[in-house]
């Protein structure tokens, strides 16, 4: 994902300003972003809808993370938080696998001993 899409508004399930205090937080590798929120955080407020939370991207100073920060009522946002680690865990292991896969790949067309 190029660039952290930037919020306008705030949608109108998050209440102000009870729900924009004590929000949950937390890291996720930014080479997963794109497969979670889609190019240029296009899925980002769907997942607001179903979730009934308001999420924001910040980047950090490591490139390789990018803090999500969940606002909302206690119970919206410890479960957004939640769902969100999964997919990011669910991809990690995807592209793991990926990796692992293409490494075999690789190691099966090596060539033999006696072409080298």
């Amino acid at each position: 994902m190029g660039t952290l899409p930037e919020r306008r508004t705030i949608p109108p399930w998050v209440k102000v300003p009870e729900d924009l205090k004590d929000p949950e937080v937390f890291q996720v590798q930014t080479r997963l972003l794109e497969a979670m929120f889609g190019r240029d955080g296009c899925r980002i407020p769907y997942i607001e809808q179903v979730s009934k939370a308001m999420l924001e991207l910040k980047a950090l100073e490591s490139p390789d993370f990018t803090e999500v920060v969940v606002y909302g009522s206690y119970i919206y946002k410890l479960r957004a938080k939640w769902m969100l680690q999964s997919m990011a865990e669910w991809h990690r292991q995807r592209q793991e696998r990926g990796m692992l896969k293409l490494e075999e790949a690789m190691n099966a067309l090596e060539l033999s001993p006696w072409m080298k």
